[in-house]
């Protein structure tokens, strides 16, 4: 049988069903696994997204572009296959594309995590012929703490900061890492918390979607002499370093990610504090979500992927590298 994905110079095609899937550049029909902007762009066709993150969507490539919303696990033919979405738990409305052809099952997973996220529906394994996989993680060494006291750790140092009269300024991710931290500190308090203008948008769509989040403010432009001593601050990481710091300080910074998890790194080294919070599986997670898939092959992309095909072949699991581009 045909490979059901294949890779274009738009990105990941399938012919089957004559649509792209996350597109790089604009193509007529385009399945979308979320709406980070490196996997949702404007400008094209048509759309198809789970319904979970419509809102997003709509933010991200704007309000009249044409969209076709599926309910998790609803299935659709498009020409030759039938596809359908299946929650990922990465961010609000991110999606695994499962896309049937003559009895063989493929499933693109996008972005995906194992861990609990308050914010958005947990990934639901789909069994499948080929599973391809992202791989950002994928070392034996990214194992992440329970995301429990990975908030405590953002809590406690804010009140830290807040003790020394500094300010907290927290660099995240705008979609999906600022939410997340949001509604993991309802655990220790209902204080407001500060947005970065870049954040605004992206939060009203996870509110209208009933997560319980804390209450934020945008920063905008304070009066001048305006102190943000004991505040917390969420920003995206290119605000770190412009004139925009100024009014915070003193502060003390951190940052959100998974990356810091390595301690010894330049990225680890330009923070105060780093707290190991991701919005992608961890190597057990990527093995995990393997074996529930059942699949005989399996096509890593982005990342890390060498030591995973290493361990998928010793296992007797048919596995490679997909490349992004065309051969």
């Amino acid at each position: 049988m045909a490979e059901l994905v294949i890779a274009t110079e738009n990105g990941l095609y399938c012919p089957a069903g004559d649509f792209h899937i996350d597109p790089s550049g604009k193509v007529p029909r385009a399945v979308i696994t979320h709406a980070h902007a490196d996997h949702a762009r404007p400008g094209m066709g048509h759309y198809w997204a789970a319904r979970a993150g419509e809102g997003l969507m709509r933010a991200r490539i704007g309000r009249t572009s044409p969209m076709t919303l599926l309910d998790y696990g609803q299935c659709i033919t498009m020409d030759r296959a039938t596809v359908s979405l299946h929650p990922a738990g990465h961010v609000l409305g991110s999606a695994q594309l499962r896309i049937e052809v003559d009895g063989e099952v493929w499933v693109v997973s996008g972005d995906y995590k194992r861990c609990p996220d308050p914010t958005c529906a947990p990934l639901e394994p789909v069994r499948c012929d080929t599973f391809i996989t992202e791989a950002t993680f994928a070392r034996p060494t990214f194992c992440w703490d329970p995301p429990a006291e990975v908030a405590q750790q953002i809590h406690d140092w804010w009140q830290q900061c807040k003790a020394q009269e500094k300010t907290a300024v927290l660099f995240c991710y705008a979609l999906g890492k600022a939410q997340r931290v949001l509604a993991e500190l309802t655990r220790f308090t209902d204080e407001v918390v500060y947005l970065h203008d870049a954040m605004t948008p992206l939060v009203k769509p996870y509110r209208k979607a009933g997560v319980k989040m804390l209450p934020t403010e945008p920063v905008g432009t304070p009066p001048k002499g305006r102190s943000f001593a004991g505040r917390l601050i969420l920003a995206p990481p290119g605000a770190r370093g412009t004139p925009w710091m100024r009014r915070f300080v003193p502060c003390s910074t951190g940052f959100a990610s998974g990356w810091m998890h390595e301690t010894d790194s330049r990225r680890r080294a330009a923070y105060d504090r780093g707290f190991c919070l991701s919005d992608h599986a961890d190597w057990p997670g990527l093995i995990r979500t393997i074996e529930e898939t059942g699949a005989r092959r399996v096509l890593a992309m982005h990342g890390h992927s060498d030591a995973l095909i290493a361990t998928l072949t010793a296992r007797g699991i048919a596995a490679a590298a997909l490349p992004m581009t065309p051969a």
